[in-house]
């Protein structure tokens, strides 16, 4: 050939098939390394970013502001329970599956072990403390103790502020309304008959909730 080189007798262009597979092995693994790279470069950041210096925070929780100076990766379940002693909110799964969590923010139930508390600056949150006392049951309260809706009483809270929520917005809701409303509370012990019928007892009593 004019330019020097030696070229294979049948026309190819001399790639063998384990040339082949070891130059794809190669690529492969510097694309490898490259993304492993890119990954703990953005774990550093995301690290760096979830040790960024507290900021202050202003929360009116059951009628009561409350503040205080949380990480932005604080969750609201975080400051009610740990900062604002509010432990009626209990934390199950930790990951927004079992409702145990619920609490009414601006009215609408939402997960606190999802929400970060910084979301929810400036706005009113509602808990199991702040629809009744013992001495003054709400009637929801009532309703839960008169249908015997609760047994170990972990998911009831959350429970109990589910059903207020839909009560506040919806005060004759239908059979399946209430299932809808509790559809993200989770009971182990299975008493939901028990909530059924005492959302649907407190609903009938005529009383607005929230």
């Amino acid at each position: 050939m004019a330019d020097g080189k030696s070229q294979p007798p049948d026309g190819t262009s001399g790639v063998t098939r384990r040339g082949l597979i070891k130059g794809l092995a190669s690529a492969a693994a510097a694309a490898s390394t490259g993304a492993t790279a890119l990954l703990v470069e953005t774990r550093h950041e995301l690290l760096a970013a979830n040790s960024s210096s507290p900021m202050a925070v202003s929360v009116t929780v059951n009628g009561a502001v409350k503040t205080g100076s949380f990480e932005p990766r604080t969750t609201l379940a975080e400051a009610l329970r740990d900062s604002w002693g509010l432990t009626g909110t209990k934390v199950g799964c930790d990951r927004g599956a079992c409702g145990a969590c619920t609490v009414l923010l601006d009215g609408l139930a939402v997960n606190s072990c999802l929400t970060l508390v910084h979301d929810a600056d400036g706005r009113k949150v509602t808990t199991i403390e702040g629809l009744g006392s013992p001495e003054a049951l709400a009637p929801i309260q009532k309703a839960f103790i008169e249908a015997d809706a609760l047994q170990c009483g972990f998911c009831t809270p959350g429970m109990v502020v589910s059903c207020a929520g839909l009560l506040a917005k919806n005060p004759r809701p239908t059979p399946h309304e209430v299932r809808e409303a509790v559809a993200g509370n989770l009971c182990r012990c299975g008493t939901y008959t028990g909530v059924f019928d005492a959302c649907e007892a407190a609903a009938k009593a005529g009383v607005k909730h929230g």
